[in-house]
């Protein structure tokens, strides 16, 4: 017997900037049965720019890009946001979008990203939604709207007031959870104290844990080469932070094996007996990452009060709008999210 729509997890998909590929990654999900037979994906977005883009796009072979669902404006949504109970766009009628160019950076489109965000994280606090799911951002766009935040993760963890918060990226082939996300190469060391790399290992635990549902296998990785051999290298951050938040897990009772040299850590008999990896910076991780698996990874917040996935690629401005762009990852985020849902549930 099938679930009546109503009671399946309601999703709030952001569009992200509306330049990019976010408008034709949105309108693929609102058209594959494989998605909405599962959740009721709502695009917190701007139905004029999803018509002119399916406009566009429907020229293109194929024509995977029809826009098929009812259009509900905010007020509305805000009116009665339970009365929706179809996949739906839910409009935001941002202003200064209607010159709005493909692949290029504006401060109208970074205005409007955040204004999606805005809203599906306070529509996910209220419990109108049961998660949310996000498009990508453009971080130059965000600061020309007077937005000074890295990335999404910064944006939630102040709106929703976490901390702390972990950034993790998983696929099926290789996870990785990052100890400092998005600083500058030179500020990593100055980061680092034992306190956020328990947090790290803590929370990532945790959440492979759902994911697997079993006992999961975590790989820490050093900060400096050959994991500084033996204070050669670096400050002996090795010793001074890495080894004491390694005791003080293994204390606690999680499986964690490391300081492993990060030249040498995400080899293939590594990576097989490895569900996550815990990595000192923002490359460390997300290099093997996404050679490994860049159409299949998903962004996901640790520690917040709500669900949050996310694709684990950028705008992609140079395909924006194209029809080009690969709506795996975004899939993948939809299905993480309902997982992430079913087990807090």
């Amino acid at each position: 017997m099938n679930t009546p729509l109503n009671h399946l997890p309601r999703l709030a998909v952001t569009m992200g900037d509306p330049a990019g590929v976010g408008p034709e990654l949105c309108l693929q999900l609102l058209n594959l049965p494989q998605v909405t037979a599962i959740c009721q994906p709502l695009i917190f977005g701007d139905a004029s720019i999803l018509k002119r883009v399916s406009a566009q796009l429907s020229k293109t072979p194929g024509d995977a890009f029809p826009l098929i669902s009812s259009v509900i404006s905010w007020s509305q949504f805000q009116e009665n946001p339970r009365e929706c109970s179809s996949p739906a766009i839910i409009d935001m009628e941002s202003e200064n979008l209607h010159t709005l160019l493909p692949g290029q950076v504006s401060a109208a489109a970074g205005q409007a990203a955040f204004c999606y965000l805005d809203r599906a994280i306070n529509a996910c606090l209220d419990k109108w939604t049961d998660a949310v799911v996000t498009a990508p951002l453009h971080k130059e766009a965000l600061h020309l709207a007077g937005y000074p935040y890295p990335g999404h993760t910064e944006i939630l963890a102040e709106k929703t007031g976490a901390d702390p918060i972990v950034m993790m990226l998983t696929s099926p082939e290789i996870t990785c959870s990052l100890v400092t996300a998005h600083v500058g190469l030179h500020e990593v060391s100055t980061l680092l104290s034992t306190e956020r790399i328990c947090e790290t290992i803590q929370l990532t635990n945790a959440a492979m844990q759902q994911i697997r549902g079993r006992t999961p296998q975590l790989t820490i990785c050093g900060l400096n080469p050959h994991a500084g051999e033996h204070g050669l290298f670096g400050q002996q951050e090795e010793e001074r932070f890495i080894q004491p938040a390694i005791e003080w897990a293994r204390d606690q009772g999680i499986q964690i094996q490391g300081p492993f040299p990060p030249d040498t850590a995400f080899m293939k008999r590594r990576r097989e007996v490895t569900d996550a990896y815990i990595c000192m910076y923002h490359d460390q991780g997300l290099i093997p990452l996404k050679a490994l698996a860049f159409d299949d990874a998903v962004n996901v917040t640790l520690g917040l009060p709500i669900v949050r996935t996310s694709v684990d690629h950028g705008t992609a401005f140079d395909i924006a709008w194209q029809g080009k762009a690969n709506v795996n990852s975004l899939i993948q985020a939809v299905e993480l999210a309902i997982k992430l849902i079913g087990v807090r549930r």
